[in-house]
């Protein structure tokens, strides 16, 4: 089964989730770039690559999380539905 919520993960929802198609993910997207070019003018080189790297971090560790609570929701959802079948 893991390898099928691998194969989803990656083949169908990356692509589908990550497309910004709405004027609310485009106002936090251009919020977001505008912040980060704020950020980026007050800090020197050392402090820049610093952020930088706090920011991949968590953009790492937001995506590991969202895909375990993607596992575990598919996996709870097939549970359930087995449950519900049973009954």
């Amino acid at each position: 089964m893991k390898e099928t919520l691998e194969k989803l993960w990656y083949d169908y929802l990356i692509d589908e989730c990550s497309t910004i198609d709405t004027d609310e993910e485009r106002n936090l997207t251009r919020k977001a770039a505008e912040l980060h070019k704020e950020v980026k003018a007050l800090l020197n080189n050392e402090q820049q690559e610093a952020v930088e790297k706090y920011i991949s971090a968590s953009y790492e560790l937001e995506s590991f999380f969202t895909k375990k609570a993607f596992f575990k929701g598919c996996e709870f959802a097939v549970s359930f539905l087995f449950e519900a079948q049973n009954h």
